[in-house]
């Protein structure tokens, strides 16, 4: 798939997927013939194997990409501030994938905050010239506007680091009625949107509200803004999340549908069954 920009959900497979995605291959291989990224939470959670990212790489066509988070002790348990070998040993370990890597997510807990703001530069500016990083923040300090915010986005645009745009307002506006989206409430954090302007991709991660067809008020502004930065030349990433993520590819759907009537040259996504409550035309 060749598009002026990157698609794509927090994970690569679920089961409500099957009757979507092209048959045949593996699941890595039915996602990457009809999204071009993936958000990489399989390595929070726990770090592949060298073979098994070899094997994910015959997987993917070359304009795919990876955004791999880093693992959990280094972000959440550490703050950043553990053994530099940790960091080699897990960039030696996803290497083989090395030329379909997108920037990686530095995703930051609420517990790092401005006092730790030093850790997060040294940390970035150790990293191999080759890669790249892009940075999510939950510390309320930092979407306050005062001087903590001011220091994390001057240190980012010094270094060209995109700050990831992390939207939860449309799960926020849900009824929490079931199991999933009290959960999901409980778990994602509820925070401002900030949008820092760098030349770097910049990176969008949508929680969904559960109710497809409800997306459509809070998905209008991004597809303004994606298409602006489309026509400006830049390739952002944008990530669609769900309280179920069994509904992630079908709203990836209504998504590029949007965009599509906005920019017509954009094809939609052909998902192998079209879902009559997605609202599509």
């Amino acid at each position: 798939m060749t598009t002026p920009y990157f698609l794509g959900c927090p994970q690569w497979q679920d089961p409500d997927w099957n009757r979507l995605l092209p048959p045949g291959g593996s699941p890595l291989e039915r996602y990457s013939q009809v999204l071009n990224c993936v958000e990489g939470n399989t390595t929070f959670y726990a770090t592949p194997t060298q073979a098994q990212c070899r094997q994910w790489r015959t997987q993917v066509p070359d304009n795919f990409r990876f955004l791999f988070k880093f693992p959990r002790p280094i972000t959440h348990e550490q703050l950043l501030a553990g053994p530099r070998s940790e960091v080699g040993s897990f960039l030696e370990i996803v290497a083989p994938l090395e030329d379909v890597l997108g920037p990686f997510l530095l995703q930051l807990p609420a517990a790092f905050g401005p006092e730790h703001l030093d850790r997060l530069w040294r940390f970035v500016d150790g990293l191999p010239s080759s890669l790249s990083c892009t940075v999510e923040v939950r510390h309320t300090a930092f979407f306050s506007k005062g001087e903590a915010e001011k220091a994390l986005n001057r240190g980012l645009r010094e270094r060209n680091i995109a700050r990831v745009s992390f939207d939860s307002r449309a799960l926020f506006a849900a009824s929490p009625d079931s199991e999933t989206t009290i959960e999901a409430q409980r778990k994602k954090p509820r925070l401002p949107v900030h949008v820092l302007p760098v030349d770097a991709p910049p990176v969008v991660r949508y929680i969904g509200h559960p109710d497809l067809d409800a997306n459509r008020a809070f998905l209008e502004p991004w597809v303004e803004r994606v298409a602006l930065w489309i026509e400006e030349g830049q390739k952002p990433f944008f990530f669609i999340h769900m309280p179920d993520n069994g509904d992630a590819l079908p709203l990836a759907g209504l998504w590029s549908e949007l965009l599509h009537e906005r920019i017509p040259a954009l094809e939609p996504l052909r998902l192998k069954e079209k879902q009559p409550q997605m609202g599509l035309f």
